[in-house]
């Protein structure tokens, strides 16, 4: 069958659990991890212009509003070295030929930064949780797109440093 021509995975609508606990009508908005390449500029003996290089990858968080203090999500913070939480975003992306698909992050960090925003009486107020990650694990329709963590990087469930690490003697 022949894929559609019609706009594919829109995202219309999202989910986040924290600790294993569902935040169904909880949350305002979420901003997943956002994997990005260190780049280095560099420029050797006889090179007439810098290239850039990649040296890994920046480190990864992801933040969420809530309109209220969940206590829930509050104790989150400010946990021992050491302990990691896992968190669960889920997106429901719909093809405009009616497809629904599962878009499934898998996410270990720490709760770093539970932010409070401004209160005044008669607005909502907005409450800002930012989340570093330690592990993140992105699937469409059971399928891995990126899997990475401190010592590896996957796309589409293949090492893209298994020769470095075999290099290491890893």
């Amino acid at each position: 069958m022949a894929a559609s021509n019609l706009p594919r995975y829109l995202l219309r609508d999202c989910m986040l659990w924290a600790d294993r606990e569902s935040q169904l009508g909880q949350i305002g908005d979420i901003t997943p991890p956002v994997p990005e390449s260190k780049m280095e500029d560099m420029r050797n003996a006889g090179m007439i212009k810098p290239r850039k290089i990649k040296l890994g990858f920046e480190g990864l968080e992801f933040s969420f509003k809530m309109p209220g203090l969940d206590p829930q999500v509050l104790k989150l913070f400010g946990l021992r070295p050491g302990v990691e939480t896992p968190f669960m975003i889920t997106g429901a992306t719909v093809d405009e030929d009616g497809t629904t698909h599962s878009a499934v992050m898998t996410i270990r960090g720490s709760l770093y930064k539970p932010d409070h925003g401004t209160w005044k009486g008669g607005d909502m107020a907005e409450n800002d949780n930012a989340v570093a990650v330690n592990y993140y694990k992105l699937e469409i329709d059971g399928n891995e797109i990126y899997e990475m963590d401190d010592f590896d990087f996957k796309v589409g469930g293949v090492s893209q440093y298994g020769d470095i690490r075999n290099a290491l003697l890893l």
